[in-house]
């Protein structure tokens, strides 16, 4: 999927927004949240759906992270999160600014 030139890769202060073509929303039939695109559909698992519903074109991975770290005290997030986000932004879920 091409990428838009201002598209950055994922670091703490890059700003993850939703891609326009893909849309996260709950899906009652599948008992998860998904990301519906032109193409097809993707489940998600609870961990990628909280990560993901956090790319609101507002908020700067480290404060994504900082979040998240916040709600599950004691479990050291950041890498796994850098990770997931990576694979998002990969896929074409996810633009940075």
């Amino acid at each position: 999927m091409l990428k838009d030139e201002t598209d950055k890769a994922i670091g703490p202060d890059v700003i993850p927004t939703f891609a326009s073509t893909h849309r996260l929303q709950w899906e009652e039939a599948q008992d998860c949240h998904v990301i519906l695109y032109p193409e097809g559909m993707v489940k998600l698992n609870p961990t990628s759906a909280e990560i993901l519903q956090q790319c609101d074109g507002e908020k700067d991975v480290k404060t994504i992270i900082e979040d998240l770290q916040k709600k599950y005290s004691g479990a050291d997030l950041e890498e796994d999160i850098l990770k997931f986000l990576e694979v998002a932004h990969g896929n074409g879920w996810i633009r940075t600014k």
